[in-house]
């Protein structure tokens, strides 16, 4: 079994104003599709081969010897959670009882904005900032270098944030936080959140 390039829950240029077509273009086409291709390369003979992405991200963490494979099929499933944590007038704020447990967590939501930002603001170089919840349905806030995902941790992801310069540089240059405060404020899913929390609860 070959994995094969997802596509996208939208059109390249649904995102804009705040993300264009050109970054998705390039993000997308480029850098996604980079990670699937060497993740079939790195798969032919392996006895990893036909397991879904999932399993293959488990079983390859913290492996070493396995360290390329995880490295692509980790970010081929962080990838494709980006694109579906996201949406065309997307923000504001979740109801239900995905406001509910954020409350709980983080003492409000402005409060939980200001936490997750300042989680991608301190991921020190390429990663990703995460919603996550416990098989409680207890909600945490997750930092994460490089590929790495809570996935291996036994964690639900809600929403991610990809703070990799190629997600946001064509569109915002150097200014992270401008790109986060956007994320949160204009395209963030809270109904995908909610779905993937339902899961969970």
């Amino acid at each position: 079994m070959t994995f094969e390039l997802p596509e996208l829950p939208y059109a390249q240029n649904a995102l804009e104003p705040h993300i264009s077509a050109q970054t998705l273009s390039f993000h997308h086409g480029k850098h996604h599709k980079a990670y699937v291709d060497n993740l079939n390369n790195l798969l032919s003979n392996s006895p990893l081969a036909g397991k879904s992405l999932e399993e293959i991200v488990k079983a390859t963490a913290n492996d070493k010897e396995k360290q390329g494979i995880f490295n692509n099929a980790a970010q081929v499933w962080n990838h494709t959670f980006y694109w579906h944590s996201m949406k065309p007038n997307g923000g504001g704020a979740p109801g239900g009882k995905l406001a509910d447990a954020i409350t709980q967590a983080f003492g409000s939501f402005d409060s939980f904005k200001e936490q997750f930002a300042q989680a991608g603001a301190t991921q020190f170089g390429s990663g990703w900032a995460w919603l996550v919840a416990d098989a409680n349905g207890a909600l945490a806030i997750r930092k994460t270098p490089n590929a790495e995902t809570p996935l291996t941790n036994g964690e639900t992801p809600l929403i991610t944030m990809d703070v990799w310069e190629h997600a946001y540089y064509l569109d915002f240059q150097n200014a992270r936080p401008k790109y986060m405060n956007t994320f949160l404020e204009s395209l963030v899913n809270w109904d995908f959140a909610a779905q993937n929390f339902e899961n969970v609860v």
